[in-house]
């Protein structure tokens, strides 16, 4: 026992006194915590590169506790809050107590009762008094009043907040670059104190595409979730911001990219004595979509004053015009070019949590800003459903492009409907051959000719031309819609009427598609009858600069977004049945009868188009337009809907000055095409 105390006074003695400076530095190194790195997300451009949305680098000041005196802490703070209020840099302060002049700041007398009570402040003491006493408290030895307030302001948020070695608390967020040199270069005089380089989410364009880009925000329990159900075996922490609507919540998995992790050492008094890096951050994937940014501007811009002349009156009637939508597509490739939802609402103001004020005013709001109508809200088509019940008719031999049906008033058959030329004018259209009826938007003609082929015929043609069916668009919560077909009467228990054909021909009924489907319907029309599928996704790129295969990514949110193989009827349309239709559109636009011949009568590039005016239940009309161009070698389609429009006519001039900015960014094609007299007119 006297051999082992002895040995235990020598190694005692040799740690403490001849190598004891040694272990003492060495201690105060020994201090280390881990610190995540937040990878960078994703940006997602548009088609030609420019950022809609980004990810910036963002400082903030966080401290920990540290083993040093009341006089260093509050020197530090003092030296700390004094940087970020010269940069112009907000810091917490919940201290209740303000200055010049010394007030309280409470809900409730019974709530400054409680916190005196809790701090040991004399029940009649005066916020002057109470101000010092929380003075003493921690220690302060300055008297300069401003001075005290600043060192409060943060041993207080301490206080009540808590912190620890190993656990921060936040002091400022999103500070300037400034703050986060000059803090950083003064380290040594500053115990516990860190700079956090996080990134931020930026829209860069404000409310526009809101609804494809969607916005971000705290992960939730439901959240977790939905990503683990789908296979997500990211470990989310609690505070992590992830997608939840639009291409950042269906892009979540690509854009987020790997964390990585900082190791740091510090000494007791908080000094921090090295970093290093255990695991590297990777940056998220950019995703770049089919979407012309210019394009897109002036398709909301022109969207949005559309509504608003018609709720002035700018047209022959004025009418309640509420929401509306526009999508337009490249006919041949089926790329959307641009996508809009009115009215819209602002993404970036979700990043951080979103006021209960602003959230209560989206939610509350009747048209809903928040609805994404081009895949959210079937409507009833009206009279742009007419060329497919040209095609369906043309297609199984019932009329050819000659035939001629005469149009002499109410329909003899069901319940003898009227076209809309009688009820407004006593008299029919006369004869009319299926150019003609569309031309003209004959309602007669189109029921005569539904009649002889049935439903069953006109629904497969609806079908193959993508309608009442989702188009596979890389969107949450795009809807079916609804074809009209016998087997709803029939799980209703009442048989399918001459008269539901009649009415569905016309686009009314049980007949309700989203903009989108009308937008692939009309690229169909345009391109020749040929198949097209709609994307948003031009390509996604990961942050080594290599290229996700266009395979994987349709495998990808397919299985997300839970989209099944479209296994339509292929349905070869001959040339001889689209000429006809496409002639009767053109005519709509140039025709002396067409219903849109005021709006491009002057227009240098040919356009075919349709109106439609579709009743609601609620007796509203919504107004539809479709169109395309050019006319002779299609590349755009064009569909608006306006919700309580009136007419379709009054939406055509939205579809004009969206095709007018297309082939203005084209400009140099647009010349190689032409001879030299129709250049020299074109730019006249």
């Amino acid at each position: 026992m006297y051999i082992i105390g002895v040995v235990i006074l020598i190694r005692l003695f040799d740690i403490q006194i001849i190598k004891g400076q040694e272990y003492r530095e060495n201690s105060n190194t020994r201090l280390s915590r881990e610190s995540t790195i937040e990878a960078a997300r994703g940006s997602i451009l548009d088609r030609s590169g420019n950022a809609l949305v980004s990810t910036d680098m963002s400082f903030s000041l966080e401290m920990y506790k540290t083993k040093v005196e009341d006089e260093q802490l509050n020197n530090s703070i003092l030296l700390m809050t004094t940087i970020l209020e010269n940069n112009g840099d907000q810091y917490i302060d919940p201290f209740p107590i303000s200055i010049e002049p010394f007030e309280y700041h409470f809900d409730s007398e019974e709530a400054l009762a409680q916190w005196k009570k809790k701090y040991k402040i004399p029940e009649t003491a005066s916020a002057e008094e109470a101000f010092y006493i929380m003075r003493d408290k921690y220690e302060i030895a300055t008297d300069d009043i401003t001075q005290i307030r600043k060192i409060l302001a943060i041993r207080y948020a301490i206080t009540t907040k808590g912190y620890s070695t190993t656990k921060s608390i936040e002091i400022a967020d999103e500070i300037s670059r400034q703050s986060a040199v000059q803090l950083q270069e003064r380290g040594e005089e500053l115990t516990g104190v860190n700079i956090v380089i996080e990134p931020i989410r930026k829209y860069h364009v404000g409310n526009m595409a809101s609804h494809i880009l969607g916005y971000m925000g705290r992960i939730s329990k439901p959240d977790q979730d939905e990503l683990e159900e789908k296979g997500d075996t990211y470990e989310y922490q609690t505070t992590d911001k992830i997608g939840k609507t639009g291409i950042e919540k269906v892009f979540e998995e690509y854009l987020r990219g790997q964390d990585g992790v900082k190791q740091i050492d510090m000494s007791v008094d908080g000094t921090i004595t090295g970093e290093y890096t255990s695991k590297e951050a990777i940056g998220g994937a950019d995703v770049v979509l089919t979407i012309d940014s210019n394009l897109q501007k002036i398709t909301e811009n022109a969207l949005a004053a559309n509504i608003q002349k018609i709720k002035s009156g700018g047209f022959s009637q004025t009418y309640q015009a509420k929401g509306g939508a526009v999508v337009v597509t490249n006919v041949n490739t089926g790329e959307i070019l641009a996508m809009a939802s009115y009215p819209d609402y602002e993404p970036e103001l979700f990043y951080n949590g979103i006021s209960n004020e602003k959230y209560n005013e989206y939610i509350n709001n009747p048209l809903k800003p928040l609805h994404n109508r081009t895949i959210q809200s079937p409507y009833a088509p009206g009279s742009i459903f007419k060329m497919i019940t040209a095609i369906a008719a043309l297609e199984t031999g019932v009329t050819d492009p000659y035939e001629k049906i005469n149009d002499n008033g109410p329909y003899p058959a069901a319940h003898n409907p009227r076209c809309w030329y009688y009820r407004e004018y006593g008299r029919g259209h006369g004869y009319l051959n299926v150019s003609g009826a569309i031309e003209k938007s004959c309602n007669y003609f189109f029921y005569e000719v539904s009649n002889r082929m049935g439903i069953d015929n006109l629904e497969r043609y609806a079908r193959y031309f993508g309608l009442g069916q989702k188009t596979g668009i890389e969107l949450y919560s795009e809807v079916s819609g609804t074809v009209a077909n016998r087997r709803i009467t029939e799980s209703k228990g009442t048989s399918w009427m001459v008269g539901d054909t009649l009415v569905a021909a016309i686009g009314q009924g049980y007949n309700n598609f989203t903009p989108v489907q009308m937008a692939k319907y009309i690229s169909m029309v345009a391109n020749g009858g040929h198949k097209v599928d709609l994307s948003i996704i031009k390509s996604v790129m990961k942050s080594d600069g290599t290229q996700v295969p266009d395979s994987e990514i349709r495998e990808f949110t397919d299985k997300k977004l839970g989209i099944e193989a479209n296994n339509t009827e292929d349905l070869p349309i001959k040339a001889e049945t689209i000429n006809a239709v496409l002639q009767g559109m053109r005519a709509v636009t140039e025709g002396e009868g067409g219903t849109a011949r005021s709006v491009f009568s002057d227009f240098n590039i040919s356009v075919g188009g349709k109106t439609g005016s579709a009743e609601t239940t609620t007796g509203d009309v919504n107004a539809w337009f479709v169109g395309f161009a050019p006319f002779e070698k299609p590349e755009i389609a064009v569909v608006i809907i306006v919700e309580n429009g009136g007419h379709g006519y009054y939406t055509a001039e939205v579809v004009r000055e969206i095709i007018a900015e297309y082939f203005g960014m084209n400009v140099q094609q647009i010349v190689e095409d032409m001879s030299a007299e129709n250049e020299i007119e074109y730019f006249r």
